[in-house]
């Protein structure tokens, strides 16, 4: 398995995609390749396509899969393009989709890219993409004080937010700030002492990291686009990491899970609204597995199946 990440749910992964023979996937968060490596050994017919919008994860995952090349394409994209993607290589239609939101462990542990609170010399970074335009350190710095307050709300759910924003814009005003540490310092001043924990910054980082990559804008059109898109039985997986995106995945399948939405007033129907997708189960990591990563604690896996052509 490659150290570069390590992924969440794999064997829930492989039995939630029922993967069929001859079948095509599209796995829209490559990482480090290792669940499209298991799809792809699990089943010798089978093919995948893979994006990631992060370059070094694009180069790690094309050595992962090397050995699968023939049945392997990986593209440097973000999933919420795949259908240029699908066009582009001339498929219609595919037999299930996986999306493993969040970020990677590669993308946490390292220093350089700016994603971790408790990283204290790290640059303000925060990009899944390193050719991007907009960064941690551009936000923090440039936003207005009302965006900063309203992203640490929405996104971070963070109650003191008021209190944290005044601190950013206060010493911002003296001097930009560079640093993971600096913005953890200055978070963690504005959380009253009693609610300070070692982790009191996650929250804020999290909301911060959410506007950079504009993770959660058109997430809810790709996952619908991309149910619509399976063959009759394909399967969707989607592993989410936060109630924010969860929110959002849990919306779409139950829409396309529901039936007619004619007022029960009605005799018969009149909106023509039929089921698309079985939800088949939501799912959480193991016992053993938590254990072992402590990451997947927070990971929820959502499980479809396409029941219309």
């Amino acid at each position: 398995m490659s150290a570069y990440h390590r992924p969440i749910m794999v064997d829930e992964v492989i039995r939630g995609l029922d993967v069929k023979d001859g079948g095509v996937y599209f796995d829209g968060t490559l990482g480090g390749g290792n669940h499209s490596y298991e799809i792809l050994a699990a089943n010798p017919t089978v093919k995948i396509v893979g994006t990631d919008r992060d370059p070094e994860a694009i180069e790690e995952a094309g050595k992962r899969l090397n050995e699968f090349r023939d049945r392997a394409i990986v593209v440097k994209s973000d999933f919420k393009d795949y259908e240029r993607v699908l066009e582009e290589l001339q498929i219609e239609k595919i037999d299930g989709y996986l999306l493993d939101l969040g970020i990677s462990s590669h993308q946490i542990d390292s220093e350089r890219r700016g994603f971790a609170y408790r990283m204290k010399n790290a640059p303000l970074d925060m990009r899944m993409d390193t050719g991007a335009a907009l960064s941690a350190r551009d936000v923090v710095n440039g936003y207005s004080e009302e965006a900063l307050r309203r992203i640490l709300r929405e996104y971070g759910e963070e109650r003191f937010a008021s209190a944290i924003v005044r601190n950013i814009v206060r010493r911002r005003q003296t001097k930009p700030i560079e640093t993971c540490g600096e913005l953890e310092e200055l978070v963690r001043d504005g959380i009253p002492p009693k609610f300070r924990t070692p982790a009191c910054a996650r929250q804020s980082f999290q909301a911060i990291r959410i506007e950079v990559n504009g993770e959660l804008a058109g997430l809810d059109k790709c996952v619908e686009g991309l149910t619509r898109r399976l063959k009759k039985n394909g399967r969707g997986c989607v592993i989410t990491f936060h109630s924010l995106e969860d929110r959002i995945v849990k919306r779409v399948f139950q829409k396309l899970a529901s039936g007619c939405v004619c007022p029960k007033e009605l005799p018969v129907c009149v909106c023509g609204k039929k089921e698309e997708i079985e939800l088949v189960g939501r799912y959480t990591a193991s016992e053993l597995e938590t254990k072992e990563n402590s990451r997947s604690k927070s990971a929820k896996l959502r499980v479809v199946r396409k029941i219309t052509e």
